[in-house]
């Protein structure tokens, strides 16, 4: 697949991990990446108001984050506070009400649902349909699949799969992650096609979540078409 431009959008560098950005870079370009999007959690990133983050280190690692709320007036807050500073903000998912408010927000780039986990809401239709009304991609992670026991592993990819076929049916954008936390978490982009087929993602789709939809998230190609429609 050497004529696509492949893009992982959910990577956790130091200081969150013990694994420096360098090394990273390293891996993604040896994977033949064109970039990866370190996104820590907001907590490590601890913007300040005002405060202006670097957007991209060697031109490869761009800079954005993951945030993670207890209650919808904190999200709003936090989003509100990284927005226009970093390339890219996603959300990770919880609540129905945090959910919602989080894919009715077009300042949120990505919304990283909780794939399976325990005492965490899935994704309904209703709230695919807000990512695709507010150009807020869905993430499909496939370190939950990898990283899971075979019965979590089995309600995961059934999880994905409901959502795929919402995300199909509401042309919502798919993207697929690695959501490392280690160079040994980074895929090459053609072993992450192939996982993608797991939960039923036919391959052009995967190239397309992994490459086009990934590198217009962070051009803002989609933000930008929907503030011209605005205006």
């Amino acid at each position: 697949m050497p004529t696509f431009k492949f893009f992982d959008l959910n990577v956790h560098a130091y200081p969150e991990t013990e694994v420096p950005v360098e090394e990273l870079i390293r891996v993604a370009r040896r994977y033949g990446y064109a970039g990866i999007a370190i996104t820590n959690y907001d907590e490590v990133v601890k913007g300040k108001e005002g405060e202006q983050l670097p957007p991209s280190i060697a031109n490869f690692a761009f800079r954005g984050v993951e945030i993670r709320a207890k209650s919808v007036s904190e999200l709003k807050r936090r989003i509100r506070l990284y927005y226009g500073k970093v390339p890219l903000i996603v959300v990770r998912g919880g609540s129905k009400e945090l959910n919602e408010a989080a894919l009715k927000n077009p300042m949120v780039d990505v919304f990283a649902p909780p794939h399976g986990e325990h005492g965490k809401e899935g994704l309904s239709h209703v709230l695919v349909r807000y990512a695709a009304e507010n150009d807020v991609a869905i993430e499909f992670n496939l370190n939950a699949i990898i990283h899971s026991r075979r019965s979590d592993r089995a309600r995961i990819l059934g999880k994905m799969r409901e959502i795929l076929k919402f995300v199909r049916k509401y042309k919502a954008m798919p993207v697929i992650t690695s959501n490392a936390h280690s160079i040994y978490d980074l895929r090459a982009p053609r072993e992450m096609v192939a996982l993608a087929s797991l939960f039923g993602m036919q391959k052009e789709e995967a190239v397309h979540a992994l490459s086009d939809i990934p590198e217009g998230i962070l051009e803002k190609k989609w933000k930008k078409r929907r503030e011209v429609e605005i205006i």
